[in-house]
């Protein structure tokens, strides 16, 4: 909840005069890394095979894990042999002796992170989570034999090499107060933008949109129209970093229900696990509730839809780049 006030503030107000202090150091500090990394001074090390990174410079919310699995399936349905590596967050808390971890849709999603999880469950394809995300990519072309990378929330973890950067921007919250962190949501300064080699930006009428399907239930695969649910009152639990648009798909389909907001990551509060309601929640939650309650549980995937030509240009320019690292 602190979180998420903060979060709150971040996109509504200027920030405090307490924090202005703090976001100039964290700004300047990313600047001279960047620098450090653009004139050599830092070192990225190449895998030998292309890495395609998705990421934002700001906190979360933005649709990078769609993106990744939307990318996945196109560089997939082209010939290419695709694998994912992600930091999993929350995975730097289990032993170093399992990394590299190769993640399956059975994986503990407190060990792996719910995302790679999640990717693992939806695409089928090779993923694998290591805090040390050089050693990640290395391990899936050592053992799985892939010819292209896909690095999940990789923007700022420069020290793998990479032939083509996508930063994501939420059209609707923009860049909140402008600030970078504490004193605003920003992990770097708005100018990396120019130097990465696509910004798409998610909202009406701009590069692509989220999409949602039809409720899926965890325990028989069951789908319903999202309307379905609207006669009954039900728990909606989104454990996301921008959970209000997932809640404002359910007040556009008149759905009666008690929000759960545990915040990014998090695991399903206890109040809800004790309840007997029926549950809409996310995706990323879905790979956190407890088998011995999927019967009342109902999973809402989203997936992105581009805009006209975008698709066909970002493909034919991230190809460009694979083939120019190939040859």
């Amino acid at each position: 909840m602190i979180r998420h006030g903060l979060q709150k503030h971040w996109y509504d107000s200027d920030p405090s005069t307490a924090l202005k202090p703090l976001g100039y150091l964290y700004s300047g500090v990313m600047a001279l890394r960047n620098r450090a990394y653009d004139n050599g001074w830092l070192t990225s090390y190449g895998v030998g095979t292309p890495v395609v990174v998705v990421g934002n410079i700001d906190i979360g919310g933005n649709g990078k894990t769609p993106m990744v699995m939307k990318l996945s399936r196109l560089l997939t349905a082209r010939g290419w042999r695709v694998g994912i590596v992600a930091r999993g967050y929350g995975a730097a808390k289990a032993r170093r002796t399992l990394f590299p971890m190769r993640v399956m849709p059975d994986t503990d999603a407190a060990l792996a992170g719910d995302e790679p999880v999640m990717i693992a469950c939806r695409t089928g394809l090779p993923v694998v989570v290591d805090p040390d995300r050089v050693r990640g990519a290395r391990y899936l072309i050592n053992v799985n034999n892939v010819d292209v990378i896909l690095a999940d929330d990789g923007l700022q973890h420069r020290r793998l090499a990479r032939r083509f950067e996508i930063a994501l921007v939420d059209a609707e919250r923009g860049f909140g107060n402008g600030w970078c962190l504490p004193a605003g949501p920003l992990r770097e300064p708005v100018a990396r933008l120019t130097s990465v080699n696509r910004v798409l930006s998610q909202g009406p009428d701009r590069d692509f949109i989220l999409v949602p399907e039809m409720p899926r239930n965890l325990a028989t695969g069951e789908r319903r129209p999202l309307a379905a649910f609207s006669g009954s009152p039900v728990a909606a639990l989104a454990g996301i970093a921008h959970p209000e648009r997932f809640f404002s798909r359910l007040d556009h389909a008149n759905i009666v229900y008690k929000a759960y907001r545990p915040g990014d990551h998090s695991q399903p509060p206890s109040k809800l696990l004790a309840s007997e309601l029926p549950v809409l929640m996310t995706d990323k939650d879905a790979v956190k509730w407890p088998s011995s309650q999927a019967e009342r549980a109902w999973s809402i995937v989203v997936s992105i839809q581009f805009a006209d030509e975008v698709q066909d240009d970002l493909m034919n320019a991230i190809e460009t780049e694979i083939h120019t690292i190939r040859n």
